[in-house]
């Protein structure tokens, strides 16, 4: 009798699933007959740090704006950590912070900041004790002792970093940001970039943020989206390699040069 080899074979592999805090598939908004973003099919992992960058045009906005439920999908799917966008936004699974701080200009910087817990409170919403109070959370952003400081006493920059307190405060896992430095002079943006990536690594929020500086996507994100005009859809998601933590010397290196010459090179066919 002669012997049969059989051979196995082992079933394959799944890949490991990832844990994504937000992900959009096949999404399109439009505004009457105006198509603002089409067919946009993108993953973004938990804990990460996302740049958007694109043209004037693209939907850079409109795609934070249909992440936060501000404005509805024409078509496609949209999921916040496994929610639909409204079941998010009522579960306070993340925060927007615009270029605009928006304080209220009667109340002080602390009472900004403790704005949204009055505001949960006063509708019966029961928000958990964060891991840092606002007083804490203005220490954080680095405007200890400004705490009953009004909002025409602070600086545009410490205006700012009061309202990335406010969005902190009710500890969000993800965080929506539109161009937030976008009308600070450079030496003010660079602060506060080094400040938020600090901010990021402390509380391991994912973030999420909006800007038409090509330094500043390459010098802030881990992977930075970019998108093309007319309709805006997506081109390309560019993974950033740099080394961690991240200075304000690695912008004279060869390395971060290289990736914002390849971002201006995919701007330009935008």
């Amino acid at each position: 009798m002669l012997a049969v080899e059989q051979t196995i074979q082992a079933d394959p592999v799944p890949p490991p699933q990832r844990d994504l805090a937000a992900s959009l598939q096949g999404a399109s908004v439009r505004f009457g007959r105006f198509t603002a973003l089409e067919d946009i099919t993108l993953d973004i992992d938990c804990g990460a740090f996302y740049t958007i960058l694109g043209p004037s045009g693209c939907g850079k906005s409109t795609l934070l704006r249909l992440v936060s439920d501000l404005i509805p999908a024409a078509s496609g799917d949209v999921s916040i950590f496994g929610k639909t966008t409204e079941q998010a936004r009522l579960a306070r699974e993340f925060a927007f912070v615009f270029q605009d701080a928006t304080l209220l200009p009667w109340r002080s910087a602390l009472k900004n900041v403790e704005l949204p817990l009055e505001i949960g409170r006063s509708r019966g919403i029961d928000i958990p004790a964060g891991n840092r109070s606002p007083r804490e959370l203005l220490e954080l952003v680095g405007l200890k002792g400004r705490e009953d400081a009004m909002p025409h006493e602070l600086s545009g920059g410490m205006r700012q970093r009061v309202a990335i307190a406010r969005a902190l405060v009710c500890q969000p896992k993800l965080l929506l940001m539109d161009e937030p430095f976008g009308a600070l002079d450079e030496m003010t943006r660079d602060r506060l970039n080094l400040q938020l990536l600090d901010i990021w690594r402390e509380t391991g929020t994912t973030i999420l943020f909006v800007t038409h500086s090509i330094a500043e996507a390459v010098f802030l994100g881990e992977k930075v989206v970019m998108l093309r005009a007319h309709p805006g859809r997506l081109r390309e998601v560019v993974d950033i390699d740099l080394p961690a933590p991240r200075t304000i010397k690695q912008r004279d290196s060869q390395e971060f040069n290289r990736y914002c010459g390849y971002l201006r090179d995919l701007l330009e066919t935008c």
